[in-house]
């Protein structure tokens, strides 16, 4: 009977420890399973960092990008990375993965890689890009180049909704759902709060401008007699650019822009001399804070010690080197070699001289003298290969003709077309 006992007590202790280790097991591959899990949908990336769903992971990987391409392009952020997180599904999709194409953008003239991947025909050719952000900027440059989606850059940054509406009207998608699709990415995922977060880093900006305009002693000077564009809501490069039947490097250029980037209330010359020049569209600070403010310009007439006169120009609002120099028959350089000034800074009051001492060299051949000269005013359009071609000339003929160093031109500029005749 007490070994009957004992048998039956040995046997209940090996069951209880069996039940043991098999709770103990099944609770670790219930852990490994979760784990696996989280990270099939985007879970400890980027070190410790956790996400709940691939989506958020998507959106911080490339919220900096989207935030980029809205300042320099007026695309809303929040459009953008909705549009990302659609087309590419979070950035699972294989295009994305494989080709970091993020918005299915084919390869029509594309000279870049390709991949080919089954859509609305069976392998169609797709761009592939070394880096996500290149496909951020293909789609900003996609949106921005095509006149069918121009409507769009007349709404507010914060409209998101009526970009969303827009884009299906437009023709980017046939799907009836599609705007409802993004708006509700944006508003489930705050991704408004980006566009909120670039207007006001841009309201921030030019509320810094205009303090410093307001700043005592302080002048924009506003070219005289140039047709100028100041900068709203909304505006891009491109944009005004298109307005004034320019390109965007013409506009950049124009300006002394060395990017896309604009702040509101920046004044563009859209129309005038290019290169150094619009510089003077900035802000100047004068030498001394109790500079007068005349508002005509003023000539002046001295004697100088070997008894010749000597004409002086007081700078007015709206004067530049430029305009100053045209008034009185020199050029920019001149100008500046008269007076030893470095760069086209100019400010209120300031007095210039404008007639050359016997020391002053005379113009060069950048500012051709058109006497018994064939030349060419340059207009809108011209290029120096079209200059050249025009009047049976090379490029470098051409530039040698002017002292040309480099293929700037500027609206208005004189260009010799055919050198004096060796008789």
């Amino acid at each position: 009977m007490n070994r009957l006992l004992l048998l039956l007590c040995l046997s209940l202790a090996v069951f209880s420890c069996k039940s043991k280790q098999a709770a103990v097991t099944k609770g670790s591959n219930s852990s490994s399973s979760s784990k696996q899990v989280e990270s099939r949908t985007g879970g400890a990336t980027n070190g410790s960092k956790i996400y709940a769903n691939s989506t958020e992971r998507y959106i911080d990987l490339h919220r900096v990008t989207a935030k980029d391409e809205m300042r320099l392009y007026g695309i809303p952020a929040s459009i953008t990375l909705a549009q990302g997180i659609l087309e590419s599904g979070s950035g699972q999709a294989r295009l994305a993965l494989e080709a970091n194409n993020h918005f299915g953008i084919k390869c029509h003239d594309w000279k870049g890689g390709k991949i080919y991947h089954d859509d609305d025909k069976k392998q169609e050719c797709f761009r592939k890009y070394a880096d996500a952000k290149y496909s951020f900027r293909d789609h900003s440059l996609f949106l921005t180049e095509r006149d069918r989606y121009s409507k769009l850059f007349k709404l507010h940054q914060k409209d998101y909704t009526g970009w969303a509406r827009g884009l299906r009207a437009a023709g980017y998608a046939t799907d009836k759902k599609y705007p409802q699709k993004l708006i509700s990415l944006i508003e489930r995922y705050r991704l408004y709060e980006l566009d909120e977060e670039v207007l006001a880093e841009k309201a921030e900006n030019s509320k810094n401008v205009a303090s410093t305009a307001g700043a005592s002693g302080t002048q924009i000077l506003i070219p005289g007699n140039r047709k100028v564009h100041t900068v709203s809501k909304g505006d891009t490069q491109y944009s005004i650019s298109k307005k004034y039947n320019l390109t965007v490097k013409e506009l950049q250029d124009l300006n002394g822009l060395k990017n896309t980037t604009l702040y509101l209330g920046q004044v563009l010359l859209i129309e005038g001399v290019a290169g150094s020049e619009s510089s003077e569209l900035g802000l100047t600070k004068p030498k001394s804070s109790n500079v007068p403010t005349p508002r005509t310009s003023t000539v002046t007439t001295t004697s100088t010690s070997g008894g010749a006169n000597k004409k002086v120009h007081k700078v007015v609002k709206g004067d530049t080197q430029y305009s100053i120099s045209k008034k009185y028959g020199l050029t920019v350089k001149e100008l500046q070699s008269i007076n030893g000034l470095k760069d086209t800074t100019l400010y209120l009051g300031q007095e210039l001289s404008v007639v050359a001492s016997p020391s002053v060299a005379k113009p060069t051949s950048t500012t051709p003298i058109t006497t018994n000269k064939k030349v060419h005013k340059v207009v809108k359009g011209d290029t120096q290969y079209s200059i050249s071609k025009k009047y049976g000339l090379t490029v470098k003929e051409l530039q040698s003709l002017n002292g040309l160093k480099d293929t700037s031109l500027f609206i208005g500029q004189v260009l010799v077309v055919k050198p004096l005749s060796k008789n």
